[in-house]
């Protein structure tokens, strides 16, 4: 594929991407969806098509119509059972989340998500089937609330200026390979999902199907943990025959993404451990929490402690007081910066030490920060840090491919520009998330001072009636609650292990933030 040909395509997929969250639900959108779908394979054959292992696929022919035969049947059944049932739609797209496949791309192994890429695509199918037949689901009303307005409208905007600042990257081939395997297909997964009726039915079936999920991946990292043998990641296996301990990482490829993920359903389930009180079910959530609590011990991740710990002291500020919260934040954090400032007794930072303990992860800091010192205001490009790394360090050999600290990244390839963009989807994502929660949870300092006798508000969403933490449904505010925990889990991890945009499970918590927020808290959550 030509340089131009590439461009463009980069461009005409993010831009189709764009589309599928700010154009209404309609035959419009519905063309901006299928055309960022059929672009993606198109773009990744034609970047790989003098590699390896496509050109073994183009001398053996057979093999790639069958797999093309494959894909297609797959998708073309499950869009009809979506068609059929639509609530299974955010059900597999919700349990396909974990599940990557190994597969060569550029000369190095790529964990991709190809099950959920299926389901992308079927969803897509089913979405256009409908507008095209002239049938339409019932969709959330058109939503007037800034938070609600600006999201979209920022998230698309990051994608495109994603796929922009590819275009002068030192490794164009990494940032075309992000937008088309990360920020399009995901993009195109919160406009299905942001459809979404979230009522206390489809919430119950999510919670059961991840909590099922962590429990068979913490049964299969137990059987790691005793067996003391890894399915897969031959780097970690290494590792692990230098440490005193031992990692496991289950179905994953790396135990902090197994970490993760065990910590994102923890600080759900606590969640609703906080706001569902039947006995049977806090009995249930109870053990469940217990049981991936040994999961998460098995992984030694301490980026996934640390998120466990943030996405706990979000849901302790909601559903107790922020205050409090806070000061016990902030008296943590001080004795977790002395503890790093005294350690070996010398009483200063022991860089040295604390680069071995991160991994080397200090290092990526400082030499990400000296890239963005390099070039400020745009950056070295889209997926340029690994090579921009190397040729700063002067180490063609240096085994990296990110900076590990989400901020670093960003700055660092995309400069101020881009940092601007990912300050503002944060700060958007947060404030949505967090709309019209004043009234309705305990911790917050809105819910004392007004509550129910102050009536609707009018800086917040728009609702019926503004309802007190008693009369609001259990199940909205455990729904809630969970995602803006999850979502500052998540940002938390992102911070020493990166993936914020690569992750879906981030996509997902936007989505369905964005609907919890817009959905009018009424007493029957059905």
């Amino acid at each position: 594929m030509s340089a131009f040909l590439a461009a463009a395509g980069v461009l005409a997929a993010a831009a189709a991407g764009a589309g599928s969250i700010l154009v209404p639900p309609g035959r419009l959108r519905s063309l901006a969806m299928l055309a960022a779908i059929a672009l993606l394979p198109a773009l990744i054959l034609g970047d790989q098509w003098h590699t390896t292992q496509i050109v073994d696929l183009r001398h053996h022919a057979d093999r790639l119509v069958a797999l093309g035969i494959v894909a297609l049947a797959a998708t073309g059944a499950l869009a009809l059972v979506f068609r059929r049932w639509p609530i299974l739609l955010p059900l597999a797209i919700v349990a396909a989340l974990p599940f990557r496949i190994p597969l060569e791309a550029g000369g190095d192994t790529a964990n991709l998500l190809v099950p959920l890429y299926l389901v992308i695509a079927a969803g897509v199918l089913a979405t256009a089937l409908r507008d095209w037949n002239g049938t339409r689901a019932d969709a959330p009303a058109a939503a007037s609330a800034a938070p609600l307005v600006w999201l979209p409208r920022i998230l698309a905007a990051a994608v495109v200026l994603y796929a922009l600042q590819s275009l002068y990257s030192p490794d164009f081939s990494k940032g075309l390979q992000n937008v088309c395997f990360f920020l399009v297909p995901f993009t195109v997964a919160y406009g299905l999902l942001r459809d979404v009726k979230w009522d206390k039915r489809l919430l119950t079936y999510v919670l059961a199907v991840v909590a099922a999920e962590a429990l068979a991946f913490v049964l299969i990292g137990s059987v790691e943990y005793v067996s003391r043998s890894l399915f897969w990641n031959d780097q970690v296996i290494r590792s692990n025959e230098f440490h005193t301990y031992f990692r496991v990482n289950s179905v994953f490829w790396d135990p902090n993404i197994y970490g993760r993920y065990l910590a994102l359903v923890i600080v759900v389930a606590m969640a609703s451990l906080l706001w569902i009180k039947e006995r049977r079910t806090f009995a249930l959530l109870t053990l469940l929490v217990a049981v991936l609590w040994i999961g998460l011990a098995q992984t030694f991740s301490q980026s996934s402690f640390i998120a466990l710990l943030a996405g706990l002291a979000a849901l302790a500020a909601l559903r107790w007081s922020w205050r409090w919260t806070l000061g016990a934040a902030a008296i943590g954090a001080i004795g977790a910066v002395l503890v790093v400032t005294l350690v070996g007794g010398s009483g200063k930072v022991n860089f040295s030490r604390l680069n071995i303990d991160t991994s080397g992860r200090a290092n990526l800091v400082s030499g990400g920060l000296d890239l963005f010192g390099e070039r400020p205001i745009w950056g070295y490009g889209s997926g340029g840090f690994q090579h921009a790394y190397r040729d700063h360090a002067a180490n063609q050999d240096a085994p990296v491919s990110i900076s590990h600290t989400e901020p670093i990244t960003v700055a660092s390839e995309q400069g101020t520009i881009g940092l601007v963009a990912y300050v503002a989807l944060i700060a958007t994502a947060l404030w949505t998330m967090a709309s019209g929660l004043g009234p309705l949870m305990p911790g917050l300092a809105g819910s004392r001072a007004g509550g129910a006798g102050r009536g609707p508000r009018t800086d917040t969403l728009a609702r019926p009636q503004a309802l007190s933490p008693g009369q609001a449904p259990r199940a909205y505010l455990a729904a809630r609650a969970a995602v803006l925990a999850a979502f500052v889990a998540l940002l938390v991890h992102t911070m020493a292990y990166a993936g914020f945009f690569e992750d879906p499970i981030t996509w997902v918590l936007l989505a369905v933030g964005a609907s919890l927020a817009a959905a009018p808290a009424v007493r029957d959550p059905a």
